[in-house]
C-alpha cells in the first residue's frame, strides 16, 4: 500500500487563509493514481489562525463544502482512500471531524475528536470557538472504521496527549491509525517520541498529517508514517508538500514478552502485569466532572438510605448503582484523628454504642454495629471511613461532602479542621473534580477556598430564619459557586436571585414526589433525598 501525508503551510496571519487553502487544493490535485491512501491535516478548511469567531466560522462556511467536494473528487480520480479533517455540524453545532472517503469518493465514515481542546470547548465569550463537544462527556468505544479488510483507528491533535487511551486503542487490533493534527507548540523531537510510542504500543501503523509553520520552524509539522516497531518511515519535519512511502498494513511487530518470554505485541505483554487500581480514575464507569455534569440532578442524601443503613457503604453503593448523580455524606473525626462518616455527632441512633463520635477512638468505633438497628440482615456493618468511600466510589459519582467537623467550632479548636488531610485524601484518590464541600461555617469556607482553590465549596444554612436571601448574599460575599437551601427558609425568588448571580441551588431535602416536582419547576438544580428511586421515578416523568 502506497500512502501519502500532505503537509501544507499554516499561518498565524488570517490574511494568508485564502492562499493556504488554495495550496491545500493544489496539493490534492497533485496526487496521482499510484497512491492508495492520502491524509490531510487538522482544520484543513481553516488553514490559518483567526482573530475572532466571526472569521473562524466564515472560513468554515466558505471553505468546508469546497474542501470536502475536492477530497471526494481526489479519492475517485486517484482511486485512493482519503482522510481529511474539517468541520461538520450534525445537530448542535460544529464538531472537529475527520471525514473518510473510499476509492470511489463516497463518504464512508466520520470521526469526532475524542478530546476537544480547551480552546474548542470554551465559548466565544471565554475566548474559545464554542464547538459542539457534548458528545465527549458520554462513554463511547474507540471509533473504528473497517475498510478493505483493514481496521482504521483515529486520533486528532490533542488526542495524542492522552496516553491512557493508547491501551484502549491497542485492544481494538488496529492496522492503521489516522492522525490529523496541528500540535503547534511541540518540538520535532517531542512529536517523534509521542508518535513512535503510539505505534509501538498499539502495534499499528501511524499515518499522521500536520502543517508547516515555515521551512525552518523547530516546532509543529512532522507529518509522519511510523511502523509498529517504531521505525520512522517518513518524517517531513517542517517541509511543505508530500511524504510518501510503501507499507504493509498487516505486518505486525512481536517481541519477547520479558526475558525468555514468547513473542507478543508490546501491549499484550503489558496487559499481563497491569494493575489498574494503582492508576488514575478511568474507564466507562467514571462520570463527568462536577463542572461539566448536567443539571438538574438528584443527590442521594446519606446514600440510598431507605434501602440500606445511612452513611454506609451499601447505601452509597445502591445509589451509585442506580445512577445517582450525587451522593451526600457527613465527615467527623475520631478521638485519634480518623475521618469517618456519620450523620449525627452521637452514636446512639445509628449504632449499638453511645456518646459522641469524637470522644471514641477508631478502634472503639470498629467494635460497634452500625447496621443492626436497620434490620437483622444488616447486622455487622462497620462505620465507613472517608478513605474507604474515596477508594470505592472515587470518580463514579459526584460527592457532596458535608464536613461536620467544620460546623463545630469546638472541634476545629481542639482537634483541628483536618482540612489538610481531607484535601490530601481527595487528591490521593484523584477525586478533586468529582467533589465539593458543604458547610455552614463561613470562616471555614474562606479557609477551604484559600487552601484548595480548585475544590469548590457549597454554602450551608446558618440558621437565619428571617432573610430568604441570606444564603445568596453569603455565597456572593464568599465567592462560592453553590448554596444548599434548607426548607422552608427559601422561595422561588431566592432561587431566581441565586441563578442571576451564577449560583447553583441545592435543596435539603425532599422525599415527597409531589414536592420534588415543585422544586424542579421552581428551578432547583439538585434535590437531596433519602428515597432516591422514588424521587428519580417521579422526576423522570416531567
Amino acid at each position: 500500500m502506497k500512502v501519502c501525508v500532505i503537509q501544507p503551510h499554516y499561518s498565524y496571519d488570517q490574511k494568508d487563509m485564502a492562499k493556504n487553502f488554495e495550496e491545500i487544493l493544489a496539493l490534492l490535485d497533485g496526487c496521482d493514481e499510484s497512491l492508495d491512501l492520502i491524509v490531510l491535516p487538522e482544520y484543513s478548511d481553516i488553514p490559518a489562525d483567526t482573530e475572532n469567531n466571526t472569521v473562524f466560522y466564515e472560513a468554515i462556511e466558505q471553505n468546508n463544502p469546497i474542501l470536502l467536494a475536492h477530497a471526494a473528487k481526489t479519492a475517485k480520480r486517484c482511486h485512493a482512500i482519503v482522510f481529511v479533517n474539517a468541520m461538520h455540524a450534525p445537530e448542535c453545532g460544529y464538531r472537529n471531524t475527520t471525514h473518510a472517503f473510499d476509492r470511489e469518493g463516497n463518504l464512508v465514515g466520520r470521526y469526532y475528536k475524542t478530546h476537544p481542546a480547551p480552546s474548542e470547548v470554551k465559548t466565544d465569550a471565554e475566548g474559545g470557538h464554542g464547538l459542539d463537544v457534548g458528545y465527549s462527556y458520554e462513554y463511547a468505544k474507540p471509533y473504528v472504521l473497517e475498510l478493505e479488510g483493514l481496521r482504521f483507528g483515529f486520533l486528532t491533535c490533542y488526542d495524542f496527549y492522552f496516553y491512557e487511551n493508547y491501551p484502549q486503542l491497542a485492544r481494538e487490533n488496529l492496522d492503521i491509525i489516522i492522525g490529523c493534527s496541528l500540535q503547534r507548540t511541540d518540538s520535532h523531537s517531542a512529536l517523534s517520541i509521542i508518535n513512535r510510542f503510539l505505534s509501538y504500543h498499539t502495534n499499528a501503523y501511524l499515518i499522521r498529517a500536520s502543517v508547516s509553520l515555515g521551512e525552518n520552524s523547530p516546532i509543529c509539522g512532522c507529518s509522519t508514517v511510523i511502523a509498529p516497531d517504531g521505525e520512522v518511515l517518513v518524517d517531513m519535519r517542517s517541509q511543505v508538500g508530500y511524504g510518501v512511502c510503501h507499507i504493509d498494513p498487516k505486518k505486525k511487530f512481536y517481541k519477547a514478552a520479558g526475558y525468555k518470554g514468547v513473542p507478543k505485541a508490546h501491549y499484550e505483554y503489558i496487559e499481563e502485569g497491569r494493575r489498574p487500581w494503582l492508576y488514575r480514575n478511568g474507564g466507562a464507569s467514571v462520570v463527568p466532572f462536577d463542572s461539566v455534569m448536567k443539571y438538574p440532578r438528584i443527590c442521594a442524601h446519606r446514600g440510598f438510605n431507605s434501602v440500606a443503613p445511612e452513611n454506609t457503604m451499601p447505601a452509597f453503593g445502591a445509589a451509585v448503582a442506580l445512577g445517582a448523580e450525587e451522593i451526600e455524606f457527613d465527615l467527623w473525626t475520631t478521638k485519634d484523628g480518623v475521618l469517618v462518616s456519620c450523620h449525627d455527632s452521637t452514636l446512639d441512633r445509628v449504632s449499638n454504642g453511645s456518646g459522641r463520635i469524637y470522644d471514641h477512638t477508631y478502634e472503639e468505633l470498629m467494635s460497634l454495629d452500625f447496621g443492626a438497628k436497620a434490620g437483622e440482615k444488616f447486622k455487622g456493618l462497620k462505620i465507613a471511613t472517608f478513605e474507604e468511600i474515596l477508594q470505592k466510589f472515587g470518580g463514579r459519582v459526584i460527592m457532596n461532602i458535608h464536613v461536620k467537623i467544620w460546623d463545630e467550632p469546638y472541634l476545629t479548636r481542639v482537634g483541628g479542621s483536618k482540612i489538610e488531610e481531607i484535601v490530601a485524601l481527595i487528591r490521593q484518590y484523584d477525586c478533586q473534580k468529582h467533589v465539593y464541600f458543604m458547610t455552614s461555617n463561613d470562616e471555614m469556607i474562606r479557609r477551604a477556598m484559600e487552601y484548595a482553590p480548585d475544590l469548590p465549596v457549597c454554602v450551608g444554612w446558618d440558621g437565619n430564619e428571617d432573610d430568604m436571601m441570606s444564603m445568596v448574599k453569603r455565597a456572593k460575599k464568599l465567592g462560592a459557586y453553590k448554596i444548599q437551601l434548607y426548607k422552608p427558609y427559601f422561595n422561588e425568588e431566592t432561587v431566581k436571585a441565586a441563578h442571576e448571580n451564577g449560583i447553583i441551588c441545592n435543596v435539603f431535602w425532599s422525599d415527597d414526589p409531589k414536592e420534588a416536582i415543585e422544586y424542579r419547576k421552581m428551578g432547583i438544580d439538585t434535590i437531596l433525598t433519602n428515597d432516591y428511586l422514588s424521587i428519580k421515578n417521579a422526576l423522570s416523568e416531567i
